[in-house]
């Protein structure tokens, strides 16, 4: 209980930040008594003694007008580089040369950092002084005694005057940041984007209407400030077709749309105009493969230029892989010839529905009476969670009497969006309603990302029910239902 005692005290004292401690903390008499008896005296004194608070040091005070570019560009559409051009102010300090190294190193956290520029410069002396200029953050080092603590004692310590003044810098276009240029020319007050999605050399954006005029400019300033992307490219549709590619156009930078990319280690190559590749999907495409064990079957309905498929074979499964889109296929294909799987990947130009009826009804059979583990993936997430229905049914009764109902059932991972306040439960529900069985508790459901504002992109994972698949069989079943019609889902 003393001991509580003391150490709230204590923290109100420290919390003070008093600069007259001493006459509340000078030692007891000699004999001071007991620990309660000691506390009792401590707090006497610390009642009849008026507290007098430690000065606050003052922090210095932000300049967010010292990077902005010159207000004559403000609405410019074509870019001209040299109209940014500004001279500004910033601290420095002279340092001997004979320690510039260990002192910057020191001070890193107030020193100039600006793209482009150095900290470190000559003295108007030039190369005969013996001392260099450390550039200083000017948002940070306002005053010779705006230094904290532990920098003050380094300049004490290589003995550096702490002693700041003033120097000119000139400012142009390749010392200003990608958000600063563009905040500084877009309409005031309007959203600056300056977000975009990298596919190889291609930088992808989606830009607001306001943002439209400015868009040339807003390209060029990427590939400026990016190295490697030479393409910068905009979406201008939001429908879906069937075949998952979107209309573009090219910003800004060659008009070359064959990407190279590498995801977990594995190397891709497609027409990114043709096709549907998403950056962010990254994790989730390691997520699932990480579960899969060499030997198993991948069965992947929707497999693009095959991110689950090729690295799935890699893993060392075996692997049919479907895509409808005729380039998807194509690429596809070269993927896996570009990463040696060919001899492990069955590929198909098919409709979900005709490739789950048709090529995997002939293997599946076969697979469920064998210990492979079998895995479904189904990644179309505004449509894919309908096309759970051509699991109905799917095989005849026979099949798993003849394995006397033990039979290895296939695991399914399939992908949907949900704009619902809970989209999991959502998620249960739709996969239920298209199977035709709940699945409520017998399921999991991951939250992939966040698509938009009230849109998620959800994964439900879950092991096909034999009530399902071994359906009452339908003759009327075995024709598919063709994938020929839009969605209108963003590829966000």
């Amino acid at each position: 209980m003393l001991r509580s005692a003391f150490k709230g005290l204590f923290t109100v004292l420290e919390t003070q930040h008093c600069l007259n401690l001493t006459s509340i903390l000078r030692p007891l008499p000699c004999g001071g008594g007991s620990p309660k008896r000691a506390l009792g005296t401590i707090l006497v004194r610390f009642k009849s003694t008026q507290l007098t608070p430690m000065p606050r040091q003052e922090q210095p005070s932000l300049d967010p007008e010292l990077y902005r570019a010159p207000s004559a560009v403000r609405g410019m559409t074509c870019l001209d580089r040299g109209a940014f051009a500004q001279t500004i102010t910033v601290p420095g300090i002279r340092i001997p040369k004979v320690v510039i190294n260990k002192v910057v190193k020191r001070l890193k956290r107030v020193a100039l950092k600006r793209p482009g520029l150095k900290r470190v410069v000559d003295e108007d002396g030039g190369e005969e002084s013996e001392h260099k200029l450390l550039l200083l953050d000017p948002t940070k080092i306002t005053s010779s005694d705006a230094f904290s603590e532990e920098e003050a004692g380094t300049l004490r310590a290589f003995e550096v005057a702490q002693e700041v003044s003033q120097h000119e810098l000139k400012l142009t276009y390749d010392n200003l940041k990608t958000e600063e240029i563009l905040r500084a020319v877009l309409p005031e007050g309007q959203d600056v984007t300056s977000g975009f999605s990298r596919v190889g050399h291609i930088a992808h954006m989606n830009l607001r209407d306001h943002q439209l005029p400015y868009g040339n400019l807003i390209g060029q300033v990427l590939i400026d400030k990016n190295p490697g992307i030479t393409c910068v490219v905009n979406k201008t549709n939001t429908i879906d077709s069937t075949y998952r590619n979107f209309q573009m156009e090219v910003l800004a930078g060659e008009n070359k749309m064959v990407a190279k990319v590498r995801e977990n280690g594995v190397p891709f190559e497609f027409d990114f105009s043709q096709v549907y590749w998403n950056p962010r999907l990254s994790t989730e495409h390691e997520r699932v493969v990480s579960t899969l064990n060499r030997g198993d079957m991948v069965l992947d309905v929707f497999a693009g230029v095959g991110p689950f498929a090729v690295p799935a074979a890699r893993r060392g499964c075996m692997v049919l892989a479907n895509d409808l889109n005729p380039e998807s296929h194509r690429w596809l294909k070269h993927n896996c010839q570009l990463n040696k799987v060919s001899s492990k990947v069955t590929t198909f130009n098919l409709d979900g529905r005709e490739f789950i009826r048709g090529p995997v009804r002939e293997q599946l059979p076969g697979l469920l009476a064998s210990e492979v583990g079998v895995h479904f993936v189904m990644n179309l997430p505004a449509l894919a969670l309908e096309f759970l229905d051509a699991f109905k049914s799917l095989l005849v009764p026979e099949l798993d009497k003849e394995t006397s109902g033990k039979s290895n059932l296939p695991k399914v991972h399939c992908y949907g969006f949900s704009k619902e306040d809970d989209p999991k439960k959502d998620m249960v529900a739709r996969a239920s309603a298209s199977l035709g069985f709940e699945l409520e508790g017998h399921c999991s459901v991951h939250m992939v990302r966040n698509v938009a504002p009230n849109k998620e992109m959800m994964c439900v994972s879950f092991t096909l029910p034999r009530e399902v698949l071994y359906g009452a069989h339908k003759d009327s079943q075995d024709e598919p239902a063709a994938k020929r019609q839009k969605c209108e889902e963003k590829l966000d």
